[in-house]
């Protein structure tokens, strides 16, 4: 699937996906510190994944953990740095759910640590329960 917006695109084609741009910034996350590059590919290789795209250059990534069924984990969310203020990081994230294969699912979840307002104006929620 693909989406555009002015002349940026989100798209699931796992063939765009940029490892030269992935791995270093997450690398240098803090939820992903360290990680070594054949255990992104791995993780590239069995999510579902929405590449941000400037022209042909990758500026940003969203990973979904997903049974297509009931649940998904959406993790790995990024725009690099010279691109964010945009509203490009909540378009990139209203892309995932938007995506069919993601709609009806009993619950998505996530884990951040500076990001809940950009979340929560999407309509996710700590669990009261968890």
């Amino acid at each position: 699937m693909e989406w555009q917006r002015y002349q940026y695109r989100v798209s699931t084609d796992p063939g765009l996906l940029q490892l030269a741009v992935i791995h270093p910034f997450l690398r240098e996350s803090y939820w992903a510190q360290d990680i070594p590059l054949a255990r992104v590919e791995r993780a590239l290789a069995g999510a579902l994944c929405f590449g941000l795209y400037d022209g042909e250059r990758q500026i940003g990534l969203a990973r979904v953990i997903t049974d297509r069924a009931t649940f998904a984990y959406l993790s790995d969310v990024f725009v690099l740095d010279e691109f964010q203020g945009q509203g490009l990081g909540q378009w990139l994230v209203g892309c995932v759910l938007a995506h069919p294969e993601l709609q009806g699912l009993r619950r998505i979840m996530l884990s951040t640590l500076d990001a809940q307002d950009l979340y929560r104006r999407l309509g996710f929620q700590e669990l009261a329960h968890p």
